[in-house]
C-alpha cells in the first residue's frame, strides 16, 4: 500500500460526501479521514467493520495510512495540518494506540467545561490562523476524550484576477451587485468539458503558486450540487474523458462555456476569458447526522463500549463535527477545516484578423475542489450559492 492508495480512499470519501451534499457548503474529507482511521484502529466488532467500510481501507492498515497521509500533507507547501488529543486524567489509554498519534498531540481535559472549551478554541484559532475560532465539539460532563484535526491551506494565483461587477441572468445573484473576478489567458487547456451520467460539467483549473489549485465546476442547470461535485472528483481520477480547450469546437460547448471566432485589429493568439465570483463561506457539519457515510452507526451507541484498542474504559462517540471556511478572491484562495470527535465516555479599429476566444462564465451556483496538484488529493470541496457583494460603485472615482 502507498500514498496513492490512501489518496484514492480519501477522495472516495469526498465523492460520497459530495453525493449527499446540497446547497451552499464547504467540507473536507481530508480532515475527517485520519481521525476515522485512528478510531478504526482502536475499534472492535461492528464499529470496526463500519469504520473500515467508510475509510475504504482495512482498519489494520488505517493508522499507518493516516500517518503517511499526515506526513505527506505536512510536506505540501501552503498546507498546515495538526492532530490533537485531549483526555481526562483518569482515562488510561492503550500505549500502542497513543503512540500511533503525533508525539506532541496529547493534552488534558480538566473536567471544567468552561476551561476546557477555552483551551480547545485557542488550539483551533492557533492552528487555523484565526480562520476558524471555535472547535466543533459538544463537550459534556461525560466527555472522556477529544480527538481533533486542523487543516489550513493558502495559495496565491499564478495569474491573478481583476475585480469588477458581475453581469448575470441568474436572478438570485442579479438582484444584488456581486463581486466578479475576471482574467484572460492564452493557456486554453485550463478549461474542459466532460460528459458525465448526470450531464455535462465544465471544469476550470485555477493554478496556485505552491501546487495547491482550485478546480471550479459548473454543471447543467438541472444537475444537483452532489452530482457536480462527484463528477469533479471522478474527472480528477480520469474516470471521464475531458475535452480540453484546444480541442473544443465552435459554439456553446458546455455549461457556461462558449467558443467563438472574433475579428481583431492585429494577429492575436487564441485566448481564454474567465469570469467567476469572489466568495467567503463557512459551514458546520454534524457527522453523526451522516453516521452511515462515516461508519459511525455502531460507534455512536453509548449503551456500550466500542474501542477497546483505545482504552479498557468503555467508550462511544458522542459528538462528531466539522467546521470549515473557504475564501476565494482576486489574488488567491485560503481554506480551513477543523474536525473533532468527542468520545464519551475605447474605439473600433479595423478588424482584419480572426482568432479564437473561449468564454468561461461561472455566473450561477457552481462547485469547487481544492486539490494538491501532484498527488490529486482533494483537500476541501464546496458549492457556491452566495458570492460576495460588489463594493459600491462611484461613477466618478471607480471602486
Amino acid at each position: 500500500m502507498g500514498l496513492a492508495t490512501t489518496v484514492r480512499a480519501v477522495n472516495g470519501l469526498a465523492a460520497r460526501w459530495a453525493g449527499v451534499s446540497d446547497g451552499g457548503t464547504v467540507f473536507s474529507a481530508a480532515g475527517v479521514w485520519p481521525l476515522l482511521a485512528h478510531l478504526a484502529d482502536g475499534a472492535e466488532g461492528q464499529a470496526r467493520a463500519e469504520l473500515s467500510e467508510a475509510l475504504g481501507l482495512d482498519a489494520g492498515q488505517a493508522p499507518a495510512a493516516a500517518r503517511e497521509l499526515l506526513a505527506a500533507m505536512g510536506a505540501m507547501r501552503g498546507l498546515e495540518t495538526a492532530v490533537g488529543l485531549w483526555t481526562r486524567r483518569t482515562l488510561e489509554l492503550k500505549a500502542s494506540w497513543e503512540e500511533s498519534l503525533p508525539a506532541d498531540a496529547h493534552g488534558v481535559l480538566t473536567g471544567d467545561l468552561g476551561v476546557d472549551r477555552l483551551a480547545l478554541d485557542a488550539w483551533t484559532v492557533k492552528r487555523t490562523g484565526g480562520l476558524i475560532d471555535r472547535m466543533p465539539v459538544g463537550l459534556t460532563e461525560d466527555t472522556q476524550l477529544v480527538l481533533a484535526s486542523a487543516l489550513t491551506l493558502r495559495t496565491r494565483w499564478l495569474s491573478p484576477f481583476h475585480e469588477t461587477e458581475l453581469e448575470t441572468a441568474y436572478e438570485p445573484w442579479a438582484t444584488t451587485p456581486r463581486l466578479a473576478l475576471r482574467r484572460t489567458s492564452a493557456v486554453l487547456d485550463r478549461v474542459g468539458v466532460a460528459d458525465t451520467p448526470g450531464g455535462h460539467v465544465t471544469e476550470l483549473r485555477v493554478l496556485g503558486s505552491n501546487a495547491l489549485d482550485v478546480h471550479l465546476l459548473l454543471g447543467e442547470e438541472a444537475m444537483r450540487p452532489g452530482q457536480v461535485l462527484r463528477a469533479g472528483v471522478d474527472m480528477l481520477a480520469r474516470r471521464y474523458a475531458v475535452v480540453r480547450g484546444p480541442q473544443l469546437p465552435l459554439g456553446s460547448v458546455g455549461p457556461g462555456l462558449t467558443v467563438e471566432k472574433v475579428r481583431c485589429a492585429r494577429p492575436e493568439p487564441p485566448s481564454l476569458e474567465v469570469t467567476t465570483v469572489a466568495y467567503d463561506m463557512s459551514a458546520r457539519h454534524d457527522l453523526l447526522e451522516l453516521h452511515r457515510l462515516f461508519g459511525l452507526t455502531a460507534a455512536r451507541d453509548t449503551s456500550g463500549g466500542h474501542f477497546p484498542g483505545i482504552s479498557d474504559f468503555p467508550l462511544a462517540v458522542e459528538s462528531a463535527q466539522q467546521s470549515t471556511r473557504a475564501r476565494f478572491n482576486a489574488s488567491g484562495f485560503e481554506a480551513a477545516a477543523v474536525t473533532a470527535f468527542g468520545v464519551a465516555g475605447g474605439g473600433f479599429p479595423a478588424l482584419r484578423h480572426v482568432t479564437t476566444r473561449i468564454l468561461a462564465d461561472f455566473d450561477r451556483p457552481f462547485g469547487f475542489l481544492a486539490v494538491h496538484r501532484h498527488t490529486g488529493l482533494v483537500l476541501t470541496a464546496g458549492w457556491v450559492t452566495d458570492p460576495l457583494p460588489s463594493p459600491e460603485w462611484d461613477g466618478e472615482t471607480g471602486w
